[in-house]
C-alpha cells in the first residue's frame, strides 16, 4: 500500500475553499513525512484554475518527487451538495486535469438514482482516457449505507467506476466498516480514505444523515485512540491483497500543526500497512 495525504491537511473542516499553506509547502510537508502522493482538492487545484496555475502544480509535485492519487476536481463535489453531480454532465475538463496531473482518478458525487445514467456515460468517456471515476462512502448519496453503495455500482456496471472505501462515514452512517464489508465491497475500492472521530451525543459536529438522522461526534487525529478501529480496516483491506493508495483525509486538529498531524499519521498507519 502507498501512503498518500490529501490537500485537506490544509483545509478547515466546515471551510474547504481556502488553503492554510501554498502547494509547495505541503508537497515538501508530505515528502518529509514520508507520504508518496498528494490527493489533489479544489482549494490548490480545481477545474476553476488556470492553465498557469495547473502547470505550475505539475512542476511543483515533479519537484517534490511525489504523485497524485486522486483529483476532486470542483467545490460542489467537496462539499457534497446538490451540484454535486453536475460534473457527471461534462467530466471533460475534469478528465483534462487528471491527465495534466497524472492522476489516475476523479472523485464524483451522485445524490440520486437519476445520477447512475450520468455516472454511466461519464465513465465511458473516462475509460476513453485511462482514467477511473470513483465515489466515496459519504453521508447524504447513494453511497451512504454498505446496501446502496453495492446496489448503486451494480447499477453502473463499469470496470473503471469505483468506490472510495472510508470507514468514518459507514460508521456514521451505523454501517459495519469491517472486513466482512470490505470483502462484500472489494472489486469496487479502488482507493482508501481515513479520517477518524468520536461518536457521541454531545459531540462538536453534527452531520445529516438519510439513513441515520442526526449524527454528532468530536473529530480526532487518525493516530489517537478510541475512534475508528483501523486494526480491522487494515485487516480487512490485507483480506482482499488491497495494494492501492491509503490517503489521509483529515485536517489538521487543533493545537496542532498539519506536519504535526501528517507525520504522526504517517508514523501511525506506517506500522498498519
Amino acid at each position: 500500500m502507498q501512503l498518500s495525504l490529501s490537500v485537506r491537511i490544509a483545509e478547515e473542516f466546515m471551510s474547504k475553499e481556502k488553503a492554510s499553506l501554498p502547494l509547495g509547502d505541503l508537497a515538501r510537508l508530505a515528502k518529509r513525512c514520508g507520504y508518496e502522493a498528494l490527493c489533489m482538492r479544489a482549494s490548490q487545484v480545481g477545474v476553476q484554475s488556470a492553465p498557469e496555475a495547473v502547470e505550475a502544480a505539475t512542476d511543483c509535485l515533479a519537484e517534490a518527487g511525489l504523485t497524485v492519487s486522486m483529483v476532486t476536481g470542483d467545490f460542489d463535489t467537496v462539499y457534497n451538495n446538490d451540484k454535486g453531480p453536475s460534473a457527471l454532465l461534462n467530466i471533460t475538463p475534469y478528465l483534462d486535469l487528471a491527465k495534466r496531473l497524472g492522476a489516475p482518478r476523479i472523485r464524483v458525487a451522485l445524490k440520486q438514482e437519476s445520477d447512475i445514467a450520468n455516472a454511466q456515460r461519464a465513465a465511458d468517456e473516462a475509460a476513453e482516457r485511462g482514467i477511473q471515476l470513483v465515489h466515496q462512502c459519504h453521508t447524504l448519496s447513494l453511497f451512504e449505507t454498505v446496501e446502496s453503495i453495492e446496489r448503486t455500482l451494480t447499477a453502473i456496471d463499469r470496470p473503471n467506476f469505483g468506490l472510495v472505501y472510508e470507514p468514518a462515514n459507514l460508521e456514521t452512517c451505523a454501517q459495519d466498516y469491517g472486513q466482512g464489508t470490505i470483502e462484500r465491497l472489494a472489486k469496487w475500492i479502488f482507493n482508501v480514505y481515513l479520517q477518524n472521530q468520536l461518536l457521541k451525543p454531545d459531540g462538536a459536529l453534527t452531520l445529516p444523515t438519510w439513513c441515520s438522522g442526526d449524527v454528532s461526534f468530536d473529530l480526532i487525529p487518525i493516530h489517537a485512540s478510541g475512534g475508528v478501529d483501523f486494526e480491522r480496516v487494515f485487516a480487512g483491506l490485507k483480506a482482499i491483497d488491497y495494494d492501492g493508495t491509503v490517503t489521509v483525509h483529515q485536517s489538521a486538529q487543533p493545537g496542532e500543526t498539519p506536519e504535526e498531524s501528517a507525520g504522526g499519521t504517517a508514523d501511525f498507519l506506517g506500522s498498519l500497512i
